[in-house]
């Protein structure tokens, strides 16, 4: 099993490539939970994540003929993006296989790095596959994502600057997809505070670990669904999931809608953009997924902030509306002159403050002396939201709520 010298040794390999990321005290979140928060910023990291920390140490760990061979793997995205740098820094041609839905910006940036991309398959196990074809049919070196302990060990150098940025730390929250990460981290902290706890979460929709410690082996989704695609993976790493069993104290879910507000929060309050696997980990702080005391020195860890922005603008979207920023409602009124004016009167007196409309006299579900109206509104909180919604209905309006 991986241990705390491994980890030790991959810091020396990867300081030339991976930074040192920050470990920020939110003011914050700190207020919002009654702990302590601090951030640890992998969003910084080069590559905008975690991933180019444990590629690093498994390209560098190549013998000759490995790196003349070249390297293959697969990736939604981050560990791709990985082993592009660290392979193009130590002159070893990479082929990456993605899905066939990764977000543009991510296949982009992996051929930035001097990646060839394969687009495969529709998530990273069907990608994952295809990658293994090509081990067997170029000779190249697979680098797996998660399973290995030299990746394991590169991430886990996380942890070690953690403790010496913030030698009293309480508890590390991390993301779990295949659980490279949380191991390499579990493994740094444990061996140099054994007394500090590790929380590790997953999204409701790949929720592999659960069962698997449950059951005591690992176990395999038919299939996953979230908007965290960066742990987005149908099964825990075999290696991964010994140390997990050894040494992470407790895994929680937290559903997207949790993780679009830590997201949106972190946005708007902390000023940091994070992709969805990067937000679970302050989703489960905020969501008291799991018990802590007041001034618990707590650092989630922000694993990356590689997120596309068609996905950002709905994720930010759904952060707004779980919070009680914006409203989109439906309602019928008789079409004739006024009308629309003492539904706008009611909004206006409730201070809720207009984004669109949209007036339709042709729909076939209404009568043919109405006319169905639309509205996004922005609103100050879900209390604000019922105290409107309760003011429409009092004045006789028909409300459908469709956001």
């Amino acid at each position: 099993m991986l241990e705390l010298e491994d980890v030790r040794s991959a810091r020396e390999r990867v300081a030339e490539t991976a930074r040192h990321t920050p470990l920020d005290y939110s003011h914050t979140f700190s207020r919002m939970t009654g702990a302590e928060v601090h951030l640890k910023l992998e969003t910084f990291q080069r590559t905008g994540s975690f991933k180019i920390r444990g590629a690093t140490n498994r390209i560098m760990t190549l013998s000759e003929e490995e790196k003349e061979a070249g390297v293959v793997t697969a990736s939604a995205g981050n560990h791709a993006q990985g082993v592009a740098l660290a392979a193009t820094r130590s002159n070893v041609n990479s082929k990456i296989v993605m899905p066939e839905h990764a977000p543009i910006s991510k296949v982009r940036a992996t051929q930035n790095y001097g990646a060839e991309t394969v687009l495969y398959g529709e998530d990273y196990d069907e990608a994952a596959e295809r990658a293994h074809e090509i081990e067997e049919e170029e000779g190249r070196t697979y680098v797996h994502a998660f399973d290995d302990e030299k990746v394991m060990a590169g991430q886990g150098t996380i942890g070690l600057e953690i403790v010496d940025d913030l030698p009293d730390v309480d508890t590390v929250v991390v993301p779990i997809g295949g659980g490279g990460l949380i191991g390499g981290i579990a493994t740094a902290i444990k061996g140099q505070n054994p007394d500090a706890r590790i929380i590790g979460v997953q999204s409701e929709g790949a929720s592999s670990v659960a069962d698997s410690l449950q059951k005591g082996s690992v176990q395999t989704l038919d299939s996953v669904d979230t908007i965290a695609d960066g742990i987005a993976t149908r099964r825990v790493g075999y290696k991964n999931f010994d140390v997990i069993e050894s040494r992470v104290d407790e895994v929680v879910t937290v559903s997207d809608s949790e993780t679009a507000v830590a997201l949106a929060y972190l946005l708007e309050r902390g000023k940091t953009l994070v992709e969805g696997a990067g937000a679970v980990p302050l989703a489960a702080i905020l969501g008291n997924k799991f018990d802590y005391d007041e001034d618990e020195i707590i650092v989630p860890v922000l694993s990356g902030g590689n997120i596309d922005m068609n996905v950002l603008t709905t994720v930010i979207m759904r952060g707004l509306v779980e919070t009680g920023r914006y409203l989109k409602i439906k309602t019928v009124l008789k079409d004739r002159p006024g009308s629309l004016r003492q539904l706008l009167d009611v909004i206006a007196e409730a201070q809720a403050n207009i984004y669109a409309i949209q007036h339709d006299r042709t729909s076939r579900d209404i009568a043919m002396n109405a006319t169905e109206v639309e509205l996004d509104l922005e609103t100050r909180g879900q209390e604000h939201v019922d105290s409107l919604l309760e003011s429409l209905r009092e004045s006789g309006f028909d409300v459908e709520v469709l956001v």
